[in-house]
């Protein structure tokens, strides 16, 4: 079998059983209280993530976590599993049991709007991360990376690399950090009037969509040369449906968080760049806004974390085996 076949399938596997062990916890540990050392009248806060079959989510959730414990407070997790439907339950459920914070990563932007509305007037501290809710006001804090900038990043490296390209862009149009990276990157990459985008392919940032989608396209006779994604679970989809059909050395491949699985991509050639995201960092902050929030703080509206250009040139820098 082909090292790099062997490479992608096992990076498939490794996400798979992440997702399986996480669904797992997650689903019978969902009630489970987090502090070892409650303090009396101890503050619950109530998170829900888009999914938690993504790693990102998990490094920002244990930031949080390990502030909440060091408080004395409780935490309470959710997984909806990129369900809309679902997310809006736990959150009604997690209001019922009176938090008094909640933060949520929207798996659908628009949808939440009512829900939030209602923890706002439960006077529920609202704290949004990794991708915005439609209405700003809904939020008393939203914390992301710079995500159009992690596009406008990948797209004039794209630039650098390429006079003439036919793209396909895999997306994830039902979140706001999703259209902003692929909408950063065409706004970029449009100034060459020889770069075509030929296709954009819905895959809501998981490999296990994107990777079929793009294998579809590929047989009905889509001609391309490149492949944007705007995150790196789409990215490693795309990855092993391009080497299943023989395509990975000669289509340039592109995406967004730089995580380990991608860099071991980028470090071997088969991918050509990654915008870094820092889910630590992103933890970090939001741990800090909570308890200034709670205290009755002034913040920052929004706050954006800064992305960085991960190539092969500078891959060994950020360390393979891990997020930055």
């Amino acid at each position: 079998m082909d090292k790099k076949y062997k490479m992608i399938c096992h990076m498939i596997l490794l996400l798979v059983n992440a997702a399986v062990i996480a669904a797992g916890i997650f689903f019978f540990g969902s009630g489970r209280d987090f502090s070892q050392n409650q303090k009396e009248n101890s503050l619950l806060i109530g998170a829900s993530y888009m999914t938690m079959n993504n790693e990102f989510y998990k490094i920002i959730s244990e930031e949080i976590t390990y502030r909440v414990e060091a408080e004395g407070d409780r935490m309470v997790l959710r997984d909806p599993a990129l369900n809309v439907n679902r997310q809006i339950e736990q959150v009604q459920e997690m209001l019922d049991m009176g938090i008094d914070v909640l933060i949520i990563t929207p798996v659908d932007l628009e949808s939440v709007t009512e829900i939030l509305e209602q923890a706002k007037r439960q006077g529920t501290i609202v704290v949004v991360l990794d991708t915005n809710v439609q209405s700003d006001e809904l939020a008393d804090c939203t914390i992301t990376s710079d995500n159009y900038q992690a596009g406008v990043m990948v797209g004039e490296y794209f630039l650098s690399q390429h006079e003439q390209s036919r793209i396909l862009v895999m997306t994830h149009e039902a979140t706001k950090s999703g259209q902003e990276r692929v909408q950063g990157f065409i706004d970029t990459v449009s100034v060459n009037e020889n770069i075509e985008i030929v296709r954009r392919i819905e895959c809501e940032g998981q490999l296990e969509i994107a990777m079929p989608r793009l294998k579809q396209a590929i047989e009905e006779g889509i001609e391309f040369d490149s492949v944007f994604c705007l995150n790196d679970l789409a990215s490693i989809g795309a990855a092993a449906a391009l080497e299943e059909k023989g395509l990975l050395n000669t289509v340039d491949l592109y995406g967004v968080d730089a995580s380990p699985d991608s860099k071991a991509l980028i470090a071997e050639g088969m991918m050509r760049a990654s915008a870094a995201q820092f889910p630590t960092e992103i933890g970090k902050e939001a741990a800090d806004v909570i308890y200034r929030l709670l205290d009755g703080e002034q913040v920052e509206k929004d706050i954006l974390v800064p992305v960085k250009l991960i190539t092969e040139d500078n891959v060994e820098e950020f360390g393979i085996d891990r997020w930055q």
